[in-house]
């Protein structure tokens, strides 16, 4: 059962490079929803996390987003984390010079101090992060690493991951985390984002296989093209979209 609403995107237009991407999407997501989001190259699935995240390189030019009733349209990305809104990003970018505990307690800290809470010394922190590296099964070698540096892809989605823990975010989206992922891999990090998902809190994920949705069961399965979504439906068309490809829209695809 699905709680009150979350965030409410509204009629929302947006640009990129001057390219119009986003064309009056509409989306509502409620606390303890899983929402998915597929569709073909080009139909604007990163670029709506990218918007939602507050990215300074996307242009709104139309429509508003609501998160928990406040219009956070204009609001800056360090602002909407703080909030309770992070974006795990389909390529995550290395670090030099940044080991990850202290990149992690740095971020940790700022966001309780944003929420004017008292920040944690590096043992106390370091006893939180130690319970979070057993859910998704990280070794504790990477915390001394820098962040992503000489890190596999399996390894830089299951540190997003690490960083979603930490952070606790309300809404955590989810951009392509399983592309590049073997199975195990891919079997690990969701059962990670499983046990770390409650119902006070809800997830947008944007995939283009039906794989990761074996995993983790979506409330709700959205289909975009052309910067819209055109069709919504439960787990069920996720399967259908398996099966029949993007002909169910009777659209053509280019790869």
């Amino acid at each position: 059962m699905t709680g009150k609403e979350l965030i409410r995107i509204v009629d929302l237009n947006a640009e990129v490079n001057g390219v119009h991407v986003l064309k009056g999407l509409d989306l509502t997501i409620n606390t303890g929803e899983i929402h998915a989001i597929m569709g073909p190259n080009g139909s604007g699935k990163s670029t709506l996390a990218k918007v939602v995240a507050g990215h300074p390189g996307y242009y709104i030019t139309k429509g508003n987003i609501f998160f928990k009733g406040q219009d956070i349209t204009h609001l800056d990305p360090e602002t909407r984390a703080h909030i309770g809104i992070f974006l795990a990003f389909q390529y995550p970018i290395e670090i030099p010079g940044v080991s990850n505990t202290d990149f992690l307690r740095l971020a940790y800290n700022s966001k309780r101090k944003s929420n004017n809470l008292a920040e944690l010394d590096p043992l106390a922190f370091f006893e939180i992060l130690s319970d979070k590296l057993d859910i998704i099964e990280m070794d504790a070698k990477f915390l001394s690493r820098n962040v992503n540096e000489g890190f596999s892809g399996g390894e830089k989605k299951k540190n997003e991951i690490l960083q979603m823990s930490i952070l606790h975010p309300c809404l955590s989206i989810l951009d392509e985390t399983d592309s590049g992922l073997d199975i195990d891999a891919l079997r690990v990090i969701a059962n990670g984002i499983n046990r770390l998902f409650n119902k006070e809190q809800s997830i947008l994920l944007i995939t283009h296989y039906q794989r990761l949705l074996d995993y983790i069961e979506p409330t709700f399965v959205h289909i975009m093209h052309e910067g819209t979504i055109k069709r919504t439906g439960d787990a069920n068309l996720a399967k259908e979209l398996e099966k029949n490809g993007y002909d169910l829209l009777n659209i053509k695809t280019t790869i």
